[in-house]
């Protein structure tokens, strides 16, 4: 019988995961023992992921603000230095710069407006344009910034991050002062050394900061990228992607865990004889058109993930097909018409008429998107997610 289902998202729930649980073999027995309950099969090509989460609390990757603030002071001087391109977020960012306060002695906090990097509003657009002041030229010292636009509380979070940051900051011992800019040269007028906070755009930055006569500089991803006193580190991207812990520490991303998401593919072969594949997922990649706030705060979507979730969809439009080649078909013909070509499409359609419309992105961050909106990041406990049929089309 024809399949009338497409693709299905299902949260997976397991028991809390504590540093050194063995999470391969957690998350194939939390995966079958669901698929036994619910009465449901798994087929080739399944798609198991597993939050970063879970996964960097198995390594036990957790460091405190001390760690932070040893390797601040060791790369950045340890006396005044420029924080520059904070996102707005007490769980991604406030501990970190507890530590990074407790590494100097001064801090100048340089932050973007009207939003940070992901979406998060200081002000709105309408308050600048009626302020009449030109986000990309204009740069605002703390006086200016309370006269133009007064206390201004994150609409979610009812907390003033100015304010906020600032406490931070003089609560580990440190001075504070803040400017508001979007353009990185102007924090070498006050400072040679400086840590670049930003995400995606990390790499222009520290060359802009380079070419204009910046002496020290760091990004995030160059913090804890090796143990500090035994504490747990990322080598590839430091402290980005780490979230608040508890009050003075926190969790790191995961550490290199391909060979986790080969073991649950090589686990889940031999007790189901299927070929599903895996991966380990962050934040999606989507922007919330009310809010703002693009969800993107970890440096990418996929930590790891198995071969077969390598390159980018290769689909037709249906509506393409529907309303241009074959528009004078209708019912069994027109069905059988578009599965026929579905069938002889071509391996690469870059550049075909055909595919226009489709999503131009990989593979990896359109399923872990999928997979970070049905975890969520609450209180559902479903960190690992079984995503089946994504591999499916018309003709299946």
């Amino acid at each position: 019988m024809e399949r009338k289902v497409g693709t299905i998202s299902r949260g997976i729930r397991c028991p809390i995961i504590r540093e050194g649980d063995d999470l391969a073999a957690i998350v194939v027995d939390s995966v079958l023992d669901a698929a036994s309950s619910e009465g449901f099969e798994l087929r080739d090509r399944d798609v198991i992921s597993v939050t970063e989460s879970v996964v960097a609390r198995a390594q036990g990757n957790y460091a405190s603000i001390d760690a932070i603030a040893e390797d601040v002071k060791a790369k950045l001087g340890g006396e005044t230095i420029g924080v520059i391109f904070p996102i707005l977020s007490r769980n991604r960012f406030s501990i970190c710069l507890k530590g990074i306060a407790r590494g100097a002695k001064k801090i100048i906090l340089m932050l973007s407006y009207p939003s940070d990097e992901v979406g998060n509003a200081l002000v709105s657009l309408d308050q600048v344009d009626e302020a009449g002041i030109n986000p990309y030229s204009d740069v605002l010292d703390l006086k200016r910034y309370r006269e133009l636009f007064g206390e201004n509380k994150h609409p979610f979070t009812g907390v003033d991050y100015v304010d906020y940051y600032c406490e931070l900051i003089r609560e580990q011992g440190a001075e504070a002062e803040v400017i508001f800019a979007n353009n990185p040269r102007e924090i070498v007028k006050h400072t040679k050394n400086v840590l670049t906070c930003d995400i995606h755009s990390r790499m222009r930055t520290k060359r802009i900061l380079k070419e204009a006569g910046a002496e020290r500089v760091c990004g995030m991803d160059d913090i804890l990228t090796a143990p500090v006193n035994g504490s747990g580190c990322n080598e590839k991207y430091g402290l980005l992607g780490s979230n608040k812990s508890t009050e003075d520490t926190i969790k790191l991303f995961p550490r290199e865990c391909s060979d986790l998401v080969y073991e649950i593919q090589k686990q889940i072969l031999d007790r189901t004889g299927k070929h599903v594949e895996v991966m380990v997922y962050g934040d999606g990649a989507f922007k919330d058109p009310v809010g703002k706030i693009w969800e993107l705060a970890d440096p990418v979507v996929a930590v790891a993930n198995t071969e077969g979730l390598e390159g980018t969809p290769n689909e037709i439009k249906l509506k393409y097909l529907a309303d241009n080649d074959f528009k004078d078909l209708s019912g069994a013909a027109l069905k059988d018409a578009i599965s026929q070509r579905i069938r002889e499409k071509k391996s690469d359609l870059v550049g075909d008429m055909a595919s226009q419309g489709t999503t131009p992105r990989k593979l990896t961050d359109l399923i872990g998107s999928l997979c970070d909106l049905t975890s969520g990041s609450g209180d559902k406990g479903t960190p690992i997610i079984l995503v089946q049929g994504y591999f499916d089309n018309y003709t299946n």
